[in-house]
């Protein structure tokens, strides 16, 4: 019999021995280049981010939901499929019992931080001052995985990485989108030194220390972006990142509004 190449009949976001990853690189043909449709998702997000720092309630989440849309909508433009962004209907049931672990793991690791006086201060945060349970509630179970969570995993871990993935790889794919990930960070970091205790002793409530703490944000968020990345290649589906980028904020929210 003839010799097969290897990449043959492998389906589009697995590997030739079967296991779940990025699909080899390949010219997508679509009426939209790759990075064309880069640029153009790259803008759709800056407009949502300046958006989504002005306004608030509902219109938040339409704005969230919208952008979204608009993303998938231009990964699909450039020929890209579900597998590209990490939402292969084969790999949903691996994504979510790795979303599922690590929800776990964050809720231990925020309990122990919270029952410790040394931690404790950490989750203190002066935003909680005025929430009530309902407001808490609303957080948790729908602005964090509307307004946040789905927007921005389908940004940086879905299209950005998977149009970067295939033009230059897995490595572009993770320090791209992720230092993006960090940039997204500035405008909701304006004020952070100021809001949480621990870090206005660190940081100081002056101008020069306001940049200090944008900058550590944009740094920290972008190295949480790799580890979204590396999640979404090991476990081959959006949802792994998505579980724990949900867990890191709506279970903060909850546990600082318990300590307040």
């Amino acid at each position: 019999m003839p010799s097969r190449d290897p990449h043959d009949a492998v389906p589009p976001g697995r590997r030739p021995d079967g296991t779940a990853g990025v699909a080899p690189r390949s010219r997508w043909r679509g009426p939209i280049g790759t990075w064309p449709a880069f640029a153009f998702a790259v803008g759709v997000l800056g407009v949502a981010n300046v958006l989504l720092h002005r306004w608030s309630g509902p219109v938040e989440l339409v704005t969230a939901v919208v952008a979204t849309a608009l993303l998938l909508g231009v990964l699909r433009w450039a020929g890209g499929t579900r597998a590209d962004a990490g939402l292969a209907p084969g790999t949903l049931g691996r994504g979510a019992r790795w979303a599922l672990a690590l929800i776990g793991l964050v809720g231990v690791v925020y309990l122990a931080g919270a029952l410790l006086p040394a931690t404790r201060g950490l989750f203190e945060d002066r935003r909680y001052a005025g929430m009530d349970g309902g407001e808490l509630a609303l957080r948790v179970l729908v602005y964090v995985p509307v307004g946040t969570v789905l927007l921005e995993e389908t940004a940086f871990r879905g299209v950005l990485y998977g149009l970067v993935a295939r033009a230059r790889g897995t490595v572009w794919a993770t320090a791209v989108s992720s230092l993006l990930f960090g940039l997204w960070h500035v405008l909701p970091s304006l004020h952070l030194s100021t809001a949480k205790p621990s870090l206005t002793t660190v940081f100081g409530d002056s101008a020069l220390g306001a940049g200090v703490a944008i900058g550590a944000a944009v740094l920290f968020t972008a190295a949480a972006g790799v580890l979204f990345c590396e999640l979404r290649r090991r476990s081959g589906s959006l949802l792994a990142p998505m579980g724990l980028h949900w867990a890191v904020n709506a279970l903060g929210y909850l546990v600082g509004y318990l300590v307040r």
